[in-house]
């Protein structure tokens, strides 16, 4: 994965743990259920990135 899209991917992480916090603070549901969606989801995004560079080391020790 490129820098660009892990930076991306935190910075959605974060987005998403501002929204469900501002949504705790107001007890608005559906601001914390919106936040943490978008934060499960870019966990997932991260976790698959990787994954990703997970396998191109492996690819990289093999090619040695």
């Amino acid at each position: 994965m490129s820098f660009t899209d892990k930076v991306e991917h935190k910075a959605d992480e974060f987005k998403g743990a501002a929204k469900e916090k501002y949504g705790d603070m107001t007890d608005n549901e559906r601001l914390q259920a919106e936040g943490a969606a978008e934060r499960a989801a870019a966990k997932a995004k991260q976790a698959g990135d990787h994954v990703k560079d997970a396998g191109r080391n492996v690819a990289d020790a093999f090619d040695r």
